[in-house]
């Protein structure tokens, strides 16, 4: 089995546009999170949205990117991968030390081109509009990894994984266990999306679980989550590989845990998120306590929050409420499809700097909990392992183990 590591980052996020500007944003606690822009297609003020505020990416200009040929056959959630995936490849240097058809792009996108959808069904249904040729290769899922393999000739396997919020944790996961294998000697991995449109807004509304205030993961007062949008992409080989071209490491990868509750559609099971979490220690070869960090799913409402305590108590015993927890989700948002990979992001950076980011905006820990979620600064921390946790609907739970490398 080879060991795996991160040689390359890129991202998209509401908190930066590169990865320079999401670790400032990050350890500053500087949240994503604004009023809604004006959403394309949608009437004003977005009637029957109560909530007013989501964690848009709002400085991107495709054009300062990308060709307008590429811009005219993509929706913006294929553009972030496309610009994400470019960082990291940059980054790593990978492209001219591996064979392009021993690289692997492993994505994961949940929503595929949405507003570019209902684009062309508002033009179905109000003026019998015939739909734009490109709509397909613009509202499918895999865009983004077929337009990344593209864009950095890489002929290796190329897919896509849609699993709600686990999706880019799926991804990574799927990724890492190719290359630990030798079934491909390196890879581009995580997750992008950008899913806010009218329709999304109000399909989230119907469901009231949206905060009206903002995110504010494992507090005494949280009132839902923070829709959000984004892009977090990695290069990733064999550790072999990159101390023979002294490449940067920024992290390893060392384990991988999925699970299904096969309990409800919504509604959280504590035991399959500790099941997953046990199954990443157990790919990891660690045992529970080297965690020194956890990444939490942390949507700020009651019932996962709640949920997700139980499982890390039913997993750590007396120690769970000794290890230093975090939510991303109050900076960045929820960004469905994206939002394991973003999270993943945060927690290398986390072990790297040996700093371990905050709860944005909570001023109080629900006591019930029982857990130390870090709150007002950042904590120094020497933390080695972290788990970073992705729980969707539909029960399908996928953890990342996570390694420092001095």
């Amino acid at each position: 089995m080879n060991r795996v590591v991160v040689t390359g980052l890129g991202c998209i996020t509401p908190i930066g546009n590169t990865v320079e500007d999401f670790r400032t944003a990050l350890f500053a606690g500087t949240t994503g999170i604004s009023p809604i822009a004006a959403v394309d297609d949608a009437p004003e003020g977005l009637p029957g949205v109560r909530y007013k505020q989501s964690a848009q990416v709002l400085d991107f200009d495709p054009a300062q990117h990308l060709a307008s040929g590429i811009i005219g056959a993509t929706n913006r959630n294929a553009q972030f991968a496309i610009v994400a995936a470019r960082q990291a490849a940059q980054q790593s240097d990978l492209l001219k030390h591996h064979a392009p058809d021993d690289i692997a792009i492993i994505m994961g996108c949940a929503c595929g081109g949405r507003s570019s959808e209902e684009h062309e069904v508002k033009g179905l249904y109000t003026r019998d509009a015939r739909a734009h040729p490109l709509t397909i290769v613009r509202t499918m899922a895999s865009s983004g990894a077929s337009n990344i393999s593209i864009d950095l000739r890489i002929t290796g396997p190329t897919l896509d994984i849609s699993t709600a919020c686990s999706s880019g944790t799926h991804a990574i996961g799927l990724a890492f266990h190719m290359v630990r294998s030798g079934m491909v000697t390196a890879a581009i991995t995580g997750g992008h999306e950008a899913p806010l449109s009218f329709g999304f807004y109000r399909a989230w509304d119907s469901m009231r679980v949206v905060s009206p205030t903002r995110c504010r993961p494992f507090a005494a007062d949280r009132d839902g989550m923070t829709l959000g949008e984004g892009a977090a992409i990695f290069a990733i080989e064999t550790l072999e590989s990159a101390q023979a071209r002294k490449a940067t490491i920024f992290g390893e990868i060392v384990g991988f845990g999925m699970s299904a509750d096969a309990s409800h559609i919504t509604q959280p099971l504590a035991e399959g998120a500790a099941t997953a979490m046990r199954k990443a220690l157990k790919d990891a070869g660690a045992s529970p306590e080297e965690v020194g960090y956890i990444n939490a799913h942390g949507t700020g409402t009651q019932a996962n929050d709640a949920t997700e305590a139980a499982a890390i108590h039913q997993l750590f015993g007396p120690r769970a409420s000794q290890i230093p927890i975090s939510s991303t989700k109050a900076l960045h948002g929820h960004s469905i499809g994206a939002t394991g990979a973003i999270e993943a992001l945060a927690t290398i950076l986390a072990l790297k700097e040996k700093l371990l980011p905050i709860n944005a905006g909570v001023t109080q820990v629900d006591p019930a909990l029982n857990i130390d979620a870090i709150t007002d600064t950042p904590r120094n921390a020497s933390a080695k392992l972290a788990l970073s946790n992705s729980l969707a609907f539909g029960g399908l739970n996928a953890v990342l183990a996570l390694r420092s490398i001095d």
